[in-house]
């Protein structure tokens, strides 16, 4: 990433990750994981990391402290990090509280060669000049270096609160202001629902809740600066358009529950060629029997099913995408390339 003037030669690296798997196997997972980290630090050498995690803890969170916690230490003391002799750490844990908690982690390290950085305080409206490595947990709320909020209730499918929201921290690195946010918002919690409309009523959904925190960081309560989201938006592809495009030769079948006459799996099938199965979708299923569309020439094909920032480009630019689906990969570490068959692949 370049920005104007005196910051031009400075080298930044944004990371996001979702790491709430790495939680539930630190032994396989969360060392592979931390091994790519360090590498990718090592190709790169930024000299100002930022890295944004989601679901952070794993799915327990309570369950998990002890790792949460050797995690952190691992990323601060490794001998990989070593040139960064500064950081902040900010971490959600305040996992009692349905109305706060968000699960978000947000890492920042500082190579000892940058020089004139400085973290704004939102309370004091001024910056700060930035030394030693913290560490902030618990109630980040009364945290005056970070804004973080959990979205309004009201926004949660159907009211039921889930670890969703965002923090906000700003930086400044020789007169060059910005703000960094880290973001988790809603997934598809039903393949079947999402498949119903289009655009789906998750995706609006998202829409309204990254509508919210856009508003929030253009108010008028601070100076207005640059500013780089990055985290789990869970966008996905416009999922009937999709399965139409995927089976539209095919024929439908619908299987109902019994006792509620609720649809509970679809199942496409050639028209011909023995009526071979090519998708089944369930709630928490989408079993396409040809995974490599997903990943030819980068699943450029199915771009144009990827339409759920189009409605922020006023205000927001996203670099032209280059690379496979991301979503969702398997969690088998012998089968990192593979996709696993509950969600339809996405960016």
């Amino acid at each position: 990433m370049a920005m104007k003037g005196a910051v031009a030669n400075t080298g930044i690296l944004l990371v996001t990750a979702n790491v709430g798997s790495l939680f539930d196997d630190p032994e396989n997972l969360q060392k592979n994981w931390l091994r790519e980290f360090y590498q990718i630090v090592h190709a790169h050498k930024p000299h100002f990391m930022a890295l944004h995690c989601q679901e952070f803890g794993g799915k327990n969170y309570e369950a998990s402290m002890s790792h949460v916690d050797k995690f952190v230490k691992e990323l601060l003391s490794s001998d990989a990090m070593k040139d960064y002799n500064r950081a902040r750490v900010y971490l959600d844990e305040n996992f009692k509280s349905q109305e706060h908690f968000t699960a978000l982690g947000s890492f920042y390290f500082l190579h000892e060669s940058l020089k004139n950085i400085y973290q704004f305080d939102f309370k004091a409206k001024k910056y700060k000049k930035v030394t030693g490595k913290e560490i902030y947990s618990d109630t980040l709320e009364s945290t005056p270096m970070l804004e973080k909020e959990k979205f309004p209730q009201d926004y949660f499918p159907e009211c039921k609160w889930s670890r969703k929201g965002f923090i906000r921290t700003r930086w400044c690195i020789s007169d060059c202001a910005f703000d960094l946010v880290n973001i988790h918002l809603f997934h598809d919690a039903s393949n079947l629902v999402a498949w119903e409309t289009s655009p789906s009523i998750y995706s609006g959904i998202r829409h309204k809740a990254l509508g919210y925190v856009l508003d929030r960081i253009i108010d008028q309560r601070f100076e207005r600066v640059s500013y780089f989201i990055f985290g789990d938006f869970n966008f996905r592809l416009d999922s009937k358009s999709v399965v139409e495009t995927l089976c539209a030769k095919a024929t439908m079948q619908t299987i109902r529950a019994a006792d509620t006459n609720e649809v509970v799996k679809l199942i496409f099938r050639e028209s011909d060629n023995d009526r071979k199965v090519m998708l089944q979708l369930e709630k928490k299923l989408f079993d396409y029997f040809n995974q490599d569309v997903f990943r030819d020439n980068n699943g450029t094909a199915l771009l144009e099913f990827d339409k759920e920032l189009s409605v922020f480009k006023d205000k927001l630019y996203e670099l032209d995408i280059s690379f496979p689906p991301s979503y969702p990969y398997s969690e088998d570490c012998c089968q990192g390339m593979q996709y696993m068959n509950t969600r339809c692949p996405a960016w």
